[in-house]
């Protein structure tokens, strides 16, 4: 690990912060958008108005030459992707602000259990022990018998599940492939497999839908750009832990603005998985591995 990561920590730390409050504001635009647009056309819109930030990117996507099989992991990695945008909307139309962002942490668990059955990665007793810790977290959350699991939540179970395939994929890509071109392709194959979903529910959105669509692909947008930042100035060890403060910020965001409850079982919860997501990071930089467990905002949409 070069110098230049271990000398920026504060930098780091910074933009992270930034970083989670611009995908909380993200969750508040999409909660303040509600239900009045069916969550697959909302999701293809966000995603079709953002296209305007692959523009630049459109040159070096021709240059890469693509091969077949490269093509069709892009196209598997989009239509699946699609899907998982699609449950998030719904889901965050239906559930409290909190519930999403602790659940959505669950997305870098998928992602070690799936390099260990797919790429070959050596899955140690003890990242069993934390993936099983994650796994107990998310009964916490969702305390099945205790309360009546909504269709919400069972969203997000499978919103969290394709981040973490669409992860492994990108991953695969980008040893091939530019990073620029990989998130590129990400948007268009996207909005192309969000378009047949949109277009079966369609309603007409008026402008004030249009608007805080916009924002969410403005805001999408800045965020993953801070997080970039983040990356680039220190370790993933650094920066992980500043990210789950978004927990607290989205707890914040719904008791405050959105009028929702503070379930204690839901920081309970979402506690164990962030110290799950956490020890796994910890444990691959002191064993110096090649990363397959990702930051959590890397699953952001």
């Amino acid at each position: 690990m070069n110098d230049s990561f271990s000398s920026r920590p504060v930098a780091a730390v910074l933009w992270m912060l930034v970083t989670g409050v611009l995908f909380v504001g993200v969750t508040a635009l999409v909660k303040t958008l509600g239900p009045v647009i069916p969550a697959s056309e909302a999701a293809f819109l966000r995603y079709a108005i953002g296209m305007v930030f692959v523009l630049p990117v459109i040159r070096p996507i021709l240059r890469a030459r693509l091969t077949r099989r490269q093509w069709g992991l892009f196209a598997f990695r989009g239509l699946a992707h699609a899907g998982g945008v699609a449950l998030w909307f719904y889901a965050m139309a239906r559930i409290p602000i909190a519930d999403v962002t602790a659940m959505n942490y669950l997305s870098p668990i998928y992602v070690t259990i799936g390099a260990a059955l797919f790429l070959g990665e050596k899955l140690a007793f003890r990242r069993i022990l934390a993936v099983v810790a994650a796994l107990v977290g998310a009964l916490i959350i969702l305390r099945p018998g205790f309360r009546e699991i909504g269709q919400g939540h069972l969203a997000m179970l499978g919103t969290a599940f394709v981040f973490g395939a669409s992860y492994l994929l990108a991953k695969q890509l980008s040893a091939e492939i530019s990073p620029s071109v990989v998130v590129a392709m990400l948007s268009v194959f996207v909005t192309i497999g969000l378009a047949p979903m949109a277009a079966s529910v369609w309603v007409m959105p008026d402008w004030r839908a249009l608007g805080i669509l916009s924002a969410v692909a403005c805001v999408a947008t800045a965020g993953h750009y801070a997080m970039t930042l983040a990356f680039a100035a220190a370790p993933v060890t650094v920066t992980q832990p500043v990210s789950f403060l978004q927990l607290v910020w989205a707890c914040l965001l719904g008791y405050f603005v959105f009028d929702e409850g503070i379930d204690l079982w839901v920081i309970v919860g979402g506690g164990v998985i962030i110290g799950s997501v956490t020890f796994i990071t910890w444990r691959e930089s002191v064993l110096k591995r090649r990363m397959r467990t990702p930051p959590a905002e890397i699953t952001k949409i």
